[in-house]
């Protein structure tokens, strides 16, 4: 697929990070871009980048290729079928980045046919470090690499079956918040033993981004890494023993598998 115009439904935190992605990427201009929400003055920063701004989601449909939804998943079936007669299945590809709507539900709203995409990134996608997963419905090999393409310039992707993405939601895009709170414990704790405030973040903070990157680059598992600092009697081990002795591990599972439930549940 050559350039399209984009619609991005749903101006909130999601949908700006997306947004200001793809316009840091280079993969699209912001004259390509549309972004909606009913206050847009809040969006002044995309609108001064060239992105332009509408109220009216129907308006901003009919002028795209492409459609991101990034609703809240609880009035994304209402706010879609009021704009039902917008859609064109023989042009539109519909991407949803919500969680808990399924593709055959999208289909059903959108029109039969219509080419669907369910995408899973986290907010990170604003600086181009997102983890996203995508599946797909209709689309043609051409939509396909194209999509594949927009999200792997917002940071890593991976193909799942659709029954997983909701785990995908918890692991990933919920993910983002349980590191950040790992990071922020981490703090407290250096306070606590005699760093300032902005030491204690920056340590912590580049040192999460320093382990991740030993997983990812050399496809390692943890406890290689693990294995490497923690020497016999050392102060590394004794605090990691300490740490599952309070239910870290088992405290991080629950949360995990709390959040996938809670999903379920609606």
């Amino acid at each position: 697929m050559s350039a399209k115009r984009i619609a991005i439904i749903g101006g909130g935190n999601l949908g700006s990070a997306i947004a200001q992605g793809v316009l840091k990427s280079g993969f699209a201009k912001g004259s390509d871009i549309i972004i909606t929400k009913r206050n847009v003055s809040t969006l002044a920063d995309l609108q001064k980048l060239g992105v332009q701004t509408e109220t009216d989601n129907a308006k901003a449909i009919a002028a795209a290729d492409v459609i991101i939804v990034a609703l809240k998943p609880y009035n994304v079936k209402e706010v879609l079928s009021q704009v039902k007669s917008a859609f064109d299945p023989g042009r539109h590809m519909l991407i949803s980045v919500v969680t808990g709507v399924s593709m055959d539900e999208l289909e059903q709203i959108a029109g039969t046919g219509i080419a669907v995409v369910r995408a899973m990134p986290n907010t990170a996608i604003a600086i181009q470090e997102s983890m996203t997963c995508i599946c797909h419905k209709n689309t043609s090999p051409e939509q396909a690499v194209w999509v594949k393409e927009l999200f792997d310039q917002l940071g890593v992707t991976v193909s799942i079956d659709e029954k997983l993405m909701d785990a995908a939601t918890v692991l990933g895009a919920c993910g983002i918040a349980y590191a950040l709170r790992f990071i922020r414990a981490s703090i407290q704790g250096g306070i606590e033993i005699g760093f300032d405030v902005r030491t204690a973040n920056l340590i912590a903070a580049q040192t999460v981004k320093g382990a991740a990157a030993l997983l990812i680059s050399g496809n390692r598992h943890p406890e290689e890494e693990i294995d490497k600092v923690t020497t016999p009697k050392g102060c590394t081990i004794a605090g990691l023993n300490e740490m599952e002795h309070q239910g870290f591990s088992s405290s991080l599972i629950k949360g995990i598998t709390v959040s996938y439930n809670k999903i379920l549940k609606g």
